[in-house]
């Protein structure tokens, strides 16, 4: 239940298009639900304006079924990420309008129609193709929190030009995701060019030194261009509610 859920409730009892009795009925499950495995947050909507979601890494199938099976039928969307293919086919086959991201690894059950929340664009920034599983999940996040998002792909520091033949929309973006292994340069020459917000996710993209992306976590927390938050090592769901948070309208 979002801000508008409980407004449309709200007022239907006071219509009296909905009776006192039905709307405690379906005030009842709130604030969580016990589902025995889990304990199912049905005000985070409320108090951050986006629903929860399900981290679906190790949770076994009948688990996720479970939490997702609950969450739907408050007509929320539903975002499981980190989930494999077998057990996204479970899902697929009892929600046939959820959509799975095999690249992200996600799974997006979008019940409510996109209403544009943000201030303006989310662009979400990769270095290098093998960099695309964590930025995608970035980008599946972003667009089912409802913010508009763009997305630039393979636009490393090994060919600046790339990047640099995008500058409309690196000015045009409200905040900036930049994802990118190796040494993790790409979120400092960004940061140097926008006066805009830049969020970094290092990946565990790299060869023996990169050490699964601690180089380029230390590279973008020591970034010689302010201002630039950083989050954990392969985290584009974290990167995303973070863009979030910054592009929201309050409502």
């Amino acid at each position: 239940m979002d801000i508008n859920d409980l407004k449309h409730l709200l007022t239907a009892v006071q219509t009296g298009n909905l009776s006192i009795d039905e709307g405690l009925e379906r005030l009842r499950k709130l604030p969580f639900e016990d589902t025995g495995d889990a304990m199912i947050d049905h005000h985070r909507a409320l108090r951050q304006g986006v629903p929860e979601v399900v981290l679906g890494e190790s949770k076994s199938a009948e688990q996720i079924t479970t939490i997702v099976q609950h969450m739907a039928d408050h007509g929320d969307n539903v975002l499981v990420t980190r989930i494999s293919s077998e057990k996204a086919e479970i899902l697929s086959n009892n929600h046939s309008s959820g959509e799975y991201d095999p690249l992200a690894n996600t799974f997006a059950l979008q019940q409510k129609p996109f209403e544009d929340l943000g201030r303006g664009k989310v662009l979400i920034i990769c270095a290098g193709t093998s960099d695309l599983p964590v930025a995608r999940e970035a980008a599946v996040t972003a667009r089912i929190f409802n913010n508009q998002v763009e997305e630039l792909v393979d636009v490393g520091v090994a060919g600046i030009h790339r990047l640099l033949a995008h500058t409309d929309a690196l000015r045009e973006a409200t905040v900036i995701i930049v994802v990118a292994g190796m040494e993790g340069a790409l979120p400092s020459v960004v940061g140097g060019l926008v006066g805009v917000p830049v969020i970094a996710v290092p990946t565990s993209i790299g060869y023996g030194a990169s050490f699964n992306g601690i180089a380029a976590l230390l590279g973008m927390l020591n970034s010689c261009a302010g201002g630039i938050t950083v989050v954990n090592i392969d985290n584009g769901f974290g990167a995303a509610f973070a863009a979030t948070r910054i592009n929201r309208r309050k409502p």
